[in-house]
């Protein structure tokens, strides 16, 4: 999730625990605790795949976290011995602000390296945007209201409904996840389609509209699912490229990608480039993560000895007024095929 929801997060969860002891003080300790996983991005990893595959790696790591959180713990009754909270309180205190970032990391389409050193594929749920209001505004409001009127007295549960009210939500977008993947499988075993994979996600900025992604062989298909849909989904099939695949197979960056996908990829020959794009993140022909894997010179190609990120766009106002209007309205078209042709160019 985005930076301003992991601290809110973190800010809540320590006020919920400590903010009797603390006031004001724990919001702000949770905040910074709560962004702490993320300062792996300033790391050099190499090349942009690398970036990509150990971004929430050992720093999000549950075992890593944990050591963390006892020796912040062994740290902070050194220098406050006297506090009027347990040790206990301390330790489920910290841990919980630390490790529910990588937790709450883990229902975005990302991919959360939860149990590394183990070599476990990333763990990415899908049921969540990565930046969605919905579950961050509780949280900001109960970080807002304790910073002005301080969390004692009736102000001390407004942290725990806070909690409560944005695991209500993220309990909801499992339930948009499990709705979207049962209609879209009606419509497979109807047409005798037999998915190599599928994934799905919510749609930018919300939970009620979902994109489902399909692959079979050279195409994947692509559809729209709403909560509010009555007729079954519509499958778009694209083609995938998936042949230049071949040219990739002594390339160890795609064997990480495709590890770090589970090989939601598509492939594409642009110019004298051959570009990856990771179809699991963005929308449909706006994907952030795309990357030259190899380049043809003198009728062959080559693979480059740092790979560089392809430049993407992030679509537009256009396209998302078509999505919000397809929430509601199965009828309203969004030409799915279409944006995924700009790939291409």
């Amino acid at each position: 999730m985005d930076s301003i929801t992991q601290m809110a997060l973190g800010a809540t969860l320590q006020g919920a625990l400590l903010g009797r002891w603390q006031g004001r003080k724990a919001l702000l300790y949770g905040a910074l605790l709560g962004t702490q996983p993320d300062l792996d991005v300033v790391i050099d990893y190499g090349d942009a795949v690398a970036w990509m595959t150990h971004h929430r790696g050992f720093s999000h790591s549950l075992l890593v976290l944990s050591g963390l959180a006892l020796l912040l713990t062994w740290l902070v009754r050194r220098l406050h011995p006297d506090a009027g909270y347990s040790t206990q309180r301390l330790l489920l205190t910290l841990w919980l602000v630390l490790a529910t970032h990588p937790l709450l990391d883990c229902f975005t389409s990302y991919g959360t390296q939860l149990f590394w050193p183990l070599r476990t594929p990333p763990l990415a749920w899908s049921t969540i945007f990565i930046i969605d209001p919905l579950y961050t505004l509780p949280l900001l409001v109960a970080v807002g209201a304790g910073l002005v009127g301080g969390l004692r007295g009736k102000r001390r549960r407004l942290p725990v409904v806070a909690l409560a009210l944005s695991s209500l939500y993220l309990a909801f977008t499992v339930a948009g996840k499990w709705m979207a993947e049962q209609r879209v499988e009606q419509v497979l075993a109807r047409e005798q389609i037999r998915p190599q994979a599928l994934f799905s996600a919510p749609t930018p900025f919300n939970s009620l509209l979902w994109r489902v992604v399909i692959l079979e062989g050279d195409y994947y298909y692509e559809a729209l699912v709403s909560w509010f849909d009555r007729a079954p989904p519509r499958l778009e099939r694209i083609p995938r490229g998936s042949e230049l695949a071949k040219v990739l197979v002594d390339s160890p960056q795609h064997r990480r990608l495709a590890w770090f996908t589970h090989g939601i990829l598509r492939y594409d020959r642009i110019g004298e480039q051959l570009v990856i794009t990771d179809l699991r993140l963005g929308m449909t022909g706006f994907h952030p993560f795309r990357f030259v894997m190899a380049e043809r010179r003198g009728g062959e190609w080559r693979l480059p000895p740092r790979v560089e990120r392809w430049p993407s766009e992030r679509g537009d106002l256009e396209h998302l007024r078509q999505l919000w209007l397809r929430i509601w309205d199965q009828r309203q078209p969004v030409p799915l095929a279409q944006w995924a042709q700009e790939l291409s160019r």
